[in-house]
């Protein structure tokens, strides 16, 4: 009788999904922004994802420089995100938060050469500016393994999105 009914709700669920069907939207994010582990290096890079209603997925690449005298790598991150959003703008603004997992490379000089895997989470806001134009402010933090130079990792960027 439990498979009867849990078979029954699968099928509603399923035609409600075919009778009112959740517009899909993309975006994608060119950004600028800072790591600040541990000290502060220009980040930047691109996102671009896709989602319904409240669940997004997406795929970033980040270029974070080197600075040898603080001892701070250089760090590039290649991350796939599920975001969980606001359906809705509040006065312009959808508010997410965020986690990932992928691939990171950490450099410093000769001394470290150092690739592996790596999580991240975090959160942030996509601001209407005109149309389809958003500003997107994100704060993450990534958890390198793999035996990382510097970890976790903070980073906080602002960057353009396009929605479409």
């Amino acid at each position: 009788m439990r498979h009867v009914r849990a078979t029954a709700r699968a099928a509603l669920v399923f035609v409600v999904f075919l009778v009112f069907p959740v517009r899909a939207f993309a975006d994608a994010t060119l950004f600028l922004g800072a790591n600040t582990s541990p000290a502060n290096r220009l980040a930047k890079g691109f996102a671009i994802g896709a989602g319904l209603l409240v669940i997004g997925f997406e795929f970033e690449y980040a270029d974070t420089t080197d600075d040898v005298k603080a001892a701070a790598p250089a760090l590039k991150t290649g991350m796939g995100n599920v975001l969980l959003q606001s359906p809705i703008s509040f006065a312009g603004i959808q508010p997410y938060v965020t986690v990932g997992a992928g691939v990171y490379h950490e450099e410093l000089g000769t001394a470290v050469d150092n690739t592996g895997f790596g999580m991240n989470t975090g959160g942030g806001v996509k601001i209407a500016l005109v149309g389809p134009i958003r500003l997107r402010v994100d704060y993450r933090v990534f958890t390198l393994k793999n035996g990382a130079l510097t970890t976790p990792a903070h980073r906080v960027y602002a960057g353009l999105n396009l929605k479409f």
